[in-house]
């Protein structure tokens, strides 16, 4: 069975790769592990080009530490000024030995409040649990899903940027 390695222990990124995989492959079975890695970028990436390079750096390394898979994944959530506001998104970023697959999220607004305590150094998770209240909402439905009341939870997010960075996994011809 074909291993799909993900660079992060977090439930909430591991779902969404396997539900994504499962959809753009139907007749395919995989297994799905997720690896402890070092993104090589800011705990809160502050660009989309740092949270691009974090989301490539994740694939990476557990391309290095796991070259037994046929998949590595690499997802990271990052933050960037679009005129006033501060934007939240994610980017994928998929290998295979062949193959390099890539995907960014929709954006959308943070709140002020939240804004706010991120310009005081404070990773966007924790700010998310300081303004609303909770705990570990990274592992859970995260900023979108409680700015969204649970519409958009953090996989159905994630998911479909993953199954956009599968792409040039489902139609090879057109990417080589």
């Amino acid at each position: 069975m074909p291993l799909v390695i993900i660079g992060s222990k977090n439930p909430v990124k591991i779902k969404c790769v396997e539900a994504a995989f499962n959809q753009a492959f139907p007749s395919e079975e995989f297994a799905f592990q997720g690896a402890e890695c070092e993104s090589g970028v800011s705990d809160q990436p502050m660009s989309n080009d740092e949270t691009y390079q974090g989301a490539y750096n994740r694939a990476l390394a557990t391309r290095n530490t796991h070259p037994e898979a046929k998949y590595w994944v690499g997802i990271e959530g990052g933050i960037a000024y679009h005129n006033n506001d501060m934007e939240a998104f994610a980017w994928i970023v998929i290998l295979s030995r062949e193959t390099l697959g890539k995907s960014r999220t929709a954006s959308f607004v943070l709140p002020i409040k939240i804004k706010e305590l991120v310009e005081q150094g404070v990773e966007l998770g924790i700010a998310d649990d300081m303004v609303f209240e909770r705990k570990n909402s990274k592992q859970l439905n995260g900023a979108v899903g409680i700015l969204t009341n649970d519409l958009i939870t953090r996989i159905s997010y994630y998911e479909q940027a993953v199954m956009l960075a599968l792409i040039p996994f489902m139609k090879p011809s057109l990417y080589q």
